[in-house]
């Protein structure tokens, strides 16, 4: 990795980061958590549908269908483990009834989609009178195999292709590893399902339930006034004429000229055509780390998740010497309005941050540049990766990726649930991945977990963990001296 030097004069003379209006900074940090908030330019109200026509897919959603439907021989891409892990004493039937409750009231989660005159759609089936759970039961193996045993288990499940036009789109197990130790695994296909649904969504409503029910109340939990297939049919309605033609500009004048794919030194050579295969590896940052970096990111009047990101950027310039590049982030752009926070769903779409750095750029000067770029591109997030390749007209590569290849993310952090459960995500493999590498950071009491999915026909394991030593090191140094220079 190269060595990073200090500009002190840099240090003293250059102001922090641009300052943020306060409204600005509660915009990108509530995105980059997965979160939302009101958005800034008004638009329509999302109201229910009047029409007895089959809703339409949101246009993220279509682009899942579609990579995983022309593509019938690559691994699952979108198969999303979670992981909820419960300690106290579980009643398996007031679970069922708490996830069939759960089922109703959200129908992405009763969804499949089918093809009508060349057109994906959404059917939505009624709500099941139950939701059984299977529960299997490993007291009977060695305690310490049975962490061993539970992921051999759910691991295979999650290979499993779902088919998206029979349903259902959701899994279940539930895994007793002792007396009041219990992993519940719900396996769901990405196009019902995002951070806000895993974090936030789902681990509340199912908490709120199960508590209820276990008091002998009624459900807590009000009704939705409106549906995931509702915010689909609005957003086709909302994103066109001068909406998307505005949208549409901004890109077109940050990608001119051509995007240089990202020449990361890989262990093995490309494949002509993408194999989309993915493994996970799982590291940690210590509490110290993730202090110090939260510390400068408020010196700097930056966010966390632009300082991690940031600081991915300079790794990546160490490792390729590219000043010009592209890193990939999962924008919650459907989760803008008010209307949609209670309800799960995918609200996501991948957005393109470039980066385009001037000789002898420093840490400092690159942090203002990432907030810049990342405000920008959430404010123009809701055109599709494929629909934009398509109208810059971006020569077609079936070995990698048109926009990006590599990416990251920052996870919503969990609220409070009153019980003795959490949630994690990525922490099983279905065997595929949509981009060389991507990054997940969770933010967790004890410091930040993270997954990394990468595509071991391109990487060694060894790379990768060579890869995340380098990055740890990367973020102890800025934030010891962000006035470094990155050459």
């Amino acid at each position: 990795m190269a060595r990073v030097f200090t500009a002190s004069h840099e240090v003293s003379q250059v102001p922090a980061v641009t300052q943020l209006s306060e409204a600005k900074r509660k915009l990108l940090e509530s995105y980059c958590h997965g979160g939302a908030v009101q958005a800034v330019a008004a638009r329509s109200p999302i109201t229910p549908r009047t029409s007895a026509q089959p809703a339409p897919l949101s246009l993220s959603q279509e682009q899942l269908f579609l990579r995983e439907t022309r593509r019938p021989g690559i691994p699952p891409l979108y198969n999303e483990c979670i992981q909820l892990r419960m300690t106290g004493p579980i009643q398996v039937s007031l679970l069922e009834r708490s996830l069939a409750e759960i089922i109703r009231r959200h129908e992405i989660w009763r969804t499949n989609y089918v093809t009508t005159n060349g057109q994906p759609v959404q059917v939505i089936h009624p709500a099941p009178e139950e939701a059984p759970v299977e529960v299997i039961d490993l007291r009977g193996v060695p305690k310490n195999k049975r962490e061993t045993e539970a992921h051999q288990i759910i691991h295979e499940l999650a290979r499993q292709r779902f088919n998206l036009t029979e349903g259902p789109l959701l899994k279940t197990r539930l895994i007793r590893v002792g007396e009041c130790e219990h992993r519940l695994y719900l396996i769901a296909h990405l196009s019902v399902v995002d951070g806000l649904s895993v974090y936030r969504v789902f681990p509340q409503e199912l908490a709120a339930l199960y508590t209820a029910y276990a008091s002998g109340e009624p459900s807590p939990l009000p009704n939705l006034p409106i549906q995931f297939a509702d915010y689909a049919h609005w957003q086709r309605q909302w994103l066109e004429g001068e909406e998307l033609a505005r949208q549409l500009d901004y890109w077109r004048t940050q990608l001119r000229g051509g995007i240089p794919p990202l020449e990361w030194p890989t262990d093995r050579p490309r494949p002509r055509e993408e194999t989309f295969r993915g493994t996970i590896r799982p590291f940690g940052l210590s509490r110290t780390v993730v202090e110090a970096v939260k510390a400068l990111a408020r010196q700097e009047g930056a966010t966390l998740f632009v300082t991690l990101l940031a600081v991915f950027a300079t790794l990546l310039h160490s490792y390729t010497r590219q000043n010009d590049f592209v890193i990939g982030t999962p924008s919650p752009a459907g989760r803008t309005r008010s209307e949609v926070q209670a309800l799960l769903g995918y609200f996501l779409n991948p957005v393109a941050l470039r980066f385009q750095l001037a000789s002898g750029t420093t840490f400092r000067e690159l942090l203002r540049q990432t907030q810049r770029l990342t405000l920008e591109a959430i404010s123009h997030n809701d055109v599709p990766v494929e629909l934009l390749a398509r109208e810059l007209r971006l020569p077609c590569d079936r070995a990698r990726n048109p926009l990006f290849t590599v990416a990251i993310s920052l996870q919503p952090t969990m609220p409070q649930l009153h019980l003795d459960w959490s949630v994690t995500s990525m922490d099983v493999e279905s065997g595929g991945s949509p981009w060389d590498l991507y990054i997940a950071f969770i933010e967790g009491r004890e410091g930040m977990m993270g997954r990394v999915q990468y595509n071991p026909d391109l990487f060694h394991a060894e790379t990768i963990t060579r890869m995340l030593q380098h990055y740890r090191r990367t973020l102890e140094m800025v934030s010891a001296c962000p006035g470094m220079y990155l050459s």
